[in-house]
């Protein structure tokens, strides 16, 4: 019987005006292209793109070469499934009128009968105040009506102001603490109540693999600033590939 794979990636960020926006776009599409034919599902954890805000009959212009791959994914049958990061949050129905499938983090999935906890990561486990304010905002839907009621012009300027004044824009390079981290300290209390293999996210910027005390793993997806980091489970183990 023929393997089938399935593959994770987070953190690509197309839109944002740092380092090479269009070199990373077309690393992106490659990626997409590049799948093999018994790929089965693909999982985008969040912040795909910088800044997502689709008005009601309006989407952003641009990244026709990734739809069209993302298209041609799920034409021949692969599962294209994503999360909302904390920058691409403001999907509404676009990407589920071309096929894909969103899902809410933490999300559990069994796969060839390992179980799988997945999400973009960020507000998992004790988060600050002032994260769990700004989160509440961007999720309230009165004030996502009133947004709406700006010109994209407008709204689009402030957007991408909020993105370049992020930590990713200003190149800052992230260290994942382990077991200091709240996402650590979401999978140990979660794998107390719930049989879970592997826990997957993105998020951080920084690449980690850390073993939690349940005798499982924590991965962490690097951003797609300067390589093309993903996962791959072909049924069996866990394959990486982070450009070293």
């Amino acid at each position: 019987m023929s393997k089938r794979y399935t593959y994770f990636v987070s953190d690509v960020h197309l839109g944002l005006q740092v380092a090479d926006p269009a070199g990373r776009e077309a690393r992106f599409v490659s990626f997409l292209k590049g799948l093999p034919q018994e790929t089965d599902a693909l999982y985008l954890l969040g912040d795909i793109w910088d800044f997502w805000y689709e008005y009601r009959d309006v989407v952003p212009k641009g990244y026709v070469r990734v739809f069209g791959a993302l298209q041609e994914l799920m034409d021949r049958g692969v599962n294209v499934y994503f999360f909302n990061g904390n920058h691409d949050i403001w999907t509404y129905s676009y990407f589920e009128e071309l096929g894909m499938k969103r899902l809410a983090q933490p999300c559990l999935v069994e796969i060839e009968g390992r179980r799988f906890c997945l999400g973009h990561g960020d507000g998992l486990g004790p988060t600050p105040f002032g994260y769990r304010v700004i989160k509440y905002i961007f999720n309230n839907r009165p004030l996502q009506v009133l947004f709406s009621m700006l010109h994209p012009w407008i709204a689009y300027r402030i957007g991408n102001i909020w993105s370049r004044n992020s930590r990713l824009s200003h190149h800052e390079h992230y260290v994942f603490k382990g077991a200091d981290e709240p996402l650590y300290q979401f999978a140990e209390a979660f794998s107390k109540d719930n049989k879970v293999d592997y826990f997957i996210f993105g998020h951080y910027h920084a690449e980690a693999d850390v073993p939690l005390p349940a005798g499982n793993r924590l991965l962490v997806l690097k951003d797609w600033m300067e390589s093309s980091p993903y996962i791959c489970f072909d049924g069996s183990e866990l394959l990486t590939d982070n450009n070293r």
